[in-house]
């Protein structure tokens, strides 16, 4: 699966407001549910909060350059999504470079599904590795530019 097919439309949050992680996770895991990611309600949401949280005790998410990529199995999904948000306001997340982050991608994935986590993770992860991209996502004028961005296929461009 590449990188853009993973971030439907709707499941992008331009300004999103959080001022603190447990907030972002919320915010995240309800905007997976209402754009149709995952299926559920507000069970399902604390489902997600709580996977999510339990994986950040591990260390955090927060890979550096401002940007965070939460993550988690969860059982009732049967395929890895992902949604995207921008932070209205750079949140302090502990980041490994000790940078607040304000580009984050919420990816959840089947429980049993270790190698393609794993993958998507590794996709997510090189993608927001670029400068340039983080940029671009950075100053991007609203949603569907920045999902363009997310789903723009780069596979003729890698070497």
């Amino acid at each position: 699966m590449s990188v853009g097919k993973l971030f439907a439309p709707d499941c992008i949050a331009q300004n999103l407001h959080a001022v603190s992680k447990k907030q972002l996770f919320q915010e995240m895991a309800e905007l997976a549910i209402n754009c149709g990611a995952i299926d559920g309600d507000n069970n399902k949401a604390r489902d997600i909060v709580a996977a999510v949280t339990e994986r950040e005790r591990l260390g955090s998410t927060g890979v550096g350059y401002g940007v965070a990529i939460p993550h988690a199995r969860l059982d009732g999904i049967d395929e890895v999504r992902a949604v995207f948000a921008r932070l209205e306001t750079p949140l302090d997340y502990e980041a490994i470079d000790e940078r607040p982050v304000d580009l984050v991608v919420l990816l959840l994935a089947p429980s049993g599904a270790s190698s393609l986590h794993l993958k998507a993770l590794a996709q997510v992860s090189r993608l927001l590795r670029r400068e340039d991209i983080r940029e671009r996502l950075r100053s991007a004028p609203n949603a569907e530019a920045l999902h363009l961005l997310l789903s723009e296929d780069r596979s003729a461009s890698a070497a």
